[in-house]
């Protein structure tokens, strides 16, 4: 057996000592339960059929997996299921435009067309009436940055890419390149850099600009550059066979009733790992809590690995992701990651996903809060009881902070 192999089989028996506990960098354990007693009743009542999560403060981690990942087979949810982080894909693309940039590869007011020539003359969309659309060609030149923060005028998905297209959604219907060819030869909702619109298609053509660049595809850049640096090896586009026997399933929230089994949605269509899945950059990304800890606390650690290996440098993290790259007035958004116009010791960032899934980081005060629920539509009544635990666990670390109990954590 190779070194390789036994480090393998080392790692799966980590895991399996582990349990629901993060073994990267072995934070020390809060021994507080202020998650689960918040959580736990809604799981029992069947409202809330299972979730991860994590609440973090230098060094000192409060881990919570309440319920399960398949309520029918009542399988306990873990800290190694895989699960859709839909739109918390878009920081990952962030972080690659954020390397190239850094790299003086890119520059974020560069024009797409620079690297994208289809995108040198685009059409606005003036109005639409009777079916009838009036056009008028673009003033301003769509940016790397416009793309990135939703203010380029794209809409959330291409035609080739809507949820009631058979095999079509985020992660069906087109690869990265034809996805950008498609957007540029469709009408723009408005002049780039006006307005706000929400857009998969904006970061699908940050990352078709990144393949460009880098000659590569967009996630084998990813994947050389970013994941596997991170010891990120149970996130990719394409889970295997065995990863998706202990998917989270997806339930549907009823209101004062037990979630409903669905069995896929629209947006993310079954079979998730077969010929019709191509990557997406907006959303598109399978992960499991151990690993999605392993990039926030990288962002968290302004670039720097919970492994010690340095991502990105501090000042590119501060000021490309951290902060928001929009113009005054127009709300807080950075390179495909939520964030403050302005940014200040309370500041967080980080993003949330469709199914429910969030996470976020100040990297001031060292603190992220992770959470991990596969959940289609409303109501979320557990949200107020888990702010509430939020509130108790940051505060009990801050009381606590010189006790003995806490000498010797990870600084």
């Amino acid at each position: 057996m190779n070194q390789f192999a036994k480090r393998l089989m080392c790692l799966a028996a980590l895991a399996l000592v582990a349990g629901c506990q993060s073994v990267q960098n072995a934070p020390q354990e809060s021994k507080t339960t202020f998650a689960k007693d918040a959580l736990m009743p809604y799981v029992e009542n069947g409202q809330l059929p299972g979730a991860i999560n994590v609440f973090y403060k230098d060094g000192i981690q409060e881990t919570a997996c309440v319920g399960y990942a398949d309520v029918a087979a009542k399988r306990p949810i873990t800290m190694d299921d895989v699960f859709m982080q839909c739109s918390q894909t878009k920081g990952f693309c962030g972080v690659t435009i954020a390397m190239l940039v850094e790299e003086g590869k890119i520059k974020l007011d560069d024009p797409v067309s620079k690297y994208l020539p289809e995108f040198k003359t685009l059409w606005v969309q003036k109005s639409n009436k009777n079916g009838v659309k009036t056009l008028v060609k673009a003033k301003t030149p769509l940016t790397i940055r416009m793309v990135m923060n939703h203010t380029g005028g794209f809409p959330f998905e291409i035609s080739a890419k809507q949820g009631n297209i058979k095999g079509g959604g985020w992660s069906g219907g087109a690869p990265l390149r034809q996805t950008a060819a498609i957007a540029a030869a469709s009408p723009l909702l408005f002049e780039p850099g006006t307005k706000v619109q929400y857009s998969n298609t904006g970061i699908d053509i940050g990352a078709a600009i990144v393949e460009v660049v880098t000659g590569q595809r967009w996630e084998d850049f990813l994947k050389e550059r970013v994941l596997l640096p991170l010891g990120m090896t149970s996130t990719w586009f394409w889970p295997t066979d065995e990863q998706l026997e202990t998917q989270v399933e997806m339930y549907d929230c009823v209101k004062d009733a037990p979630a409903k089994y669905r069995l896929q949605n629209n947006m993310q269509q079954r079979p998730y790992n077969d010929s019709h899945v191509f990557a997406s950059a907006g959303a598109g990304l399978w992960t499991t809590a151990n690993d999605q800890l392993k990039f926030y606390k990288m962002l968290m650690n302004l670039g720097v690995g919970d492994n010690g290996v340095r991502i990105l440098k501090e000042d590119t993290v501060k000021n490309l992701l951290a902060k928001s790259t929009r113009p005054k007035g127009m709300g807080g958004y950075s390179l495909g990651l939520s964030a403050p116009e302005v940014d200040k010791e309370d500041s967080w960032f980080g993003h949330g996903g469709a199914w429910g899934t969030n996470c976020s980081v100040n990297w001031h005060r060292k603190e992220l809060k992770l959470w991990v629920v596969q959940l289609c539509g409303q109501p979320r009544p557990w949200d107020k009881a888990r702010g509430e635990a939020e509130k108790k666990f940051f505060q009990y670390v801050i009381d606590n902070s010189g006790a003995d109990a806490y000498t010797g954590r990870v600084k």
